[in-house]
């Protein structure tokens, strides 16, 4: 798994749109004075729609399609996802992969590191090849795709829905990639706005 962070809006905007309301433009400092603002106003007195101002870009690469479903539950963000349409002549190229062979393998799934599964997801990738040699369609062959398959998207989300992602997902009884992505998202955030999420982040249980 690998996320980059792409994009964000400066801090700045957030303690402007605050300001916007009360019309307190001349108590701005363009720093700690307004980064508390945001954290006083958003935070503690829950007027968290002024965090929708502050929205993140990253690029996610090298998740299942399992954790993909879970991502799409959080609906405030937008995915752009790659297209196994265009991109399963990469699987369709390779030779058959060997059961145990976990490390060519790793190139097209995300191991669980469970024995059992993850060879049932190399008999998977090999019988999707077959298919794919069969003269199947990509449309119709990716209805072979196991849920182990790896996948890469662009998510774009605001600071509000980034703290209810953070908060349900780095939680200890979230599906455990989706918590390692919870917290590879936190660790990428900029330095100046990772104040605004500590409060949503669970203890990280398997560091």
């Amino acid at each position: 798994m690998k996320v980059t962070l792409m994009h964000n809006t400066p801090i700045d905007v957030c303690a402007h749109a605050i300001r916007t309301c009360w019309q307190s433009f001349d108590k701005s400092d363009g720093g700690e004075k307004d980064k508390a603002l945001i954290d006083r106003v958003a935070n503690k007195f829950k007027h968290a729609s002024t965090l929708e101002h502050l929205v993140y870009t990253f690029y996610i690469q090298g998740i299942s399609r399992a954790l993909l479903q879970e991502l799409a539950r959080h609906r405030v963000a937008s995915l752009s996802v790659k297209s196994t349409r265009y991109t399963l002549k990469e699987l369709k190229k390779c030779a058959p992969f060997d059961e145990d062979d976990y490390e060519e393998a790793s190139l097209f799934i995300v191991l669980t590191h469970n024995k059992m599964i993850d060879t049932a997801s190399i008999k998977a990738l090999n019988n999707l090849q077959e298919v794919l040699r069969s003269g199947a369609s990509n449309d119709i062959a990716k209805y072979c795709l196991p849920e182990s398959y790896k996948t890469e998207l662009t998510w774009t989300v605001n600071a509000r829905s980034l703290q209810n992602f953070l908060s349900l997902r780095s939680d200890k009884s979230a599906l455990w990639e989706i918590r390692k992505l919870a917290y590879t998202i936190y660790d990428q955030l900029p330095k100046e706005h990772k104040y605004l999420f500590e409060e949503s982040m669970h203890p990280d249980v398997y560091s």
